[in-house]
């Protein structure tokens, strides 16, 4: 059971909920990064890594049987918040073709680097799934 938390006369947020009750089994995921499963960046651009790096958060989910649908909270954290700005239309567009029309809780921070030194962003992921039966 997942509930968006959404405090009555606030404005709805776009792109992420304010916050999110749930029950089941939680899943966590570690920093991911932008670079396959062989460790290689195919990607030099912001959204490009932004979305090799949900396709990660995704494959790891899916060891414990959880789907994107399941994430209750992500952070992000970005390199060039600049960067992260310019590329809203397609970030938005490559988050919904990983994700999906789900927005979970989100925090984004700027950090002043990232220990791979190639990377320009890491998200780090909570999934709580269903309790079996639901």
């Amino acid at each position: 059971m997942m509930e968006f938390l959404q405090p009555k006369g606030w404005k709805q947020p776009k792109g992420y909920a304010n916050g999110v009750a749930a029950e089941g089994r939680m899943v966590f995921t570690g920093g991911m990064i932008g670079w396959t499963a062989e460790e290689v960046f195919e990607s030099k651009d912001f959204a490009g890594q932004a979305e090799q790096t949900l396709r990660n958060i995704v494959a790891v989910l899916a060891e414990a049987d959880a789907k994107p649908e399941h994430i209750v909270r992500m952070t992000w954290y970005v390199t060039d918040k600049q960067a992260y700005l310019a590329c809203q239309r397609e970030l938005g567009a490559a988050y919904k073709r990983v994700i999906g029309r789900h927005f979970p809780a989100m925090a984004v921070v700027q950090v002043t680097a990232l220990v791979e030194d190639d990377a320009m962003v890491e998200i780090e992921a909570t999934a709580m799934m269903p309790p079996t039966g639901q």
